[in-house]
């Protein structure tokens, strides 16, 4: 079984693989529409996290994730309660199409997506709005800001060639509201 991650699970999946790789679904645009108030936010102050939007003429870069074996029963188990119950998502099939060159053919892949449904649903907002919800807002697995960040860093380091207008322009939005805050591709660190 294959595993598509395209939000924390690019850099903290949390379960046992095989094996791994950087690439891309179709159809798809990655969205900061999805609340969360266990992970990255709280009731009171909710964090936003990213979901798919459908989108015919869009590609979402992330990482796959094989599991076989046992490993199968684990990761759907931690993943059901991680992503669905605690937050929010249904589970699709989708074509992940790898990055390497000679990765062949497209891999049908498990992946989680948040429908405008589910009670945890935030929807579009402009991306100063979201900064600044982002700012403001930190949960569990940290604070938001870092979920932010993480991600922007994944698709610099792994995905050069992409582009995420959304992604960018929220990370853009952040560092404007928060000056003080730093970001090279050598060192992600705040100062």
């Amino acid at each position: 079984v294959w595993i598509f991650g395209y939000g924390s699970l690019v850099w903290r999946p949390g379960f046992e693989f095989t094996s791994s790789k950087v690439g891309f679904i179709r159809g798809y645009s990655r969205r900061f529409w999805q609340g969360d108030t266990f992970h990255r936010g709280s009731e009171r102050m909710p964090g936003r996290v990213v979901t798919l939007l459908e989108d015919c003429g869009a590609c979402t870069w992330g990482v796959a994730y094989e599991v076989r074996g046992e490993q199968i029963a684990a990761s759907l188990q931690y993943l059901n309660m991680r992503e669905a119950v605690l937050g929010g998502y249904d589970t699709k099939l989708v074509k992940f199409h790898p990055q390497e060159k000679d990765g062949g053919e497209p891999i049908l892949a498990l992946v989680y997506i948040a429908t405008p449904q589910n009670p945890s649903y935030l929807g579009p907002a402009s991306e100063e709005d979201i900064a600044a919800q982002i700012i403001v807002s930190s949960g569990c697995a940290g604070h938001n800001i870092e979920y932010l960040l993480r991600l922007a860093e994944f698709m610099r380091y792994f995905c050069p060639q992409a582009e995420d207008k959304h992604l960018f322009s929220i990370e853009e939005a952040l560092i404007s509201i928060l000056p003080c805050l730093y970001y090279t591709e050598d060192s992600p660190e705040e100062t």
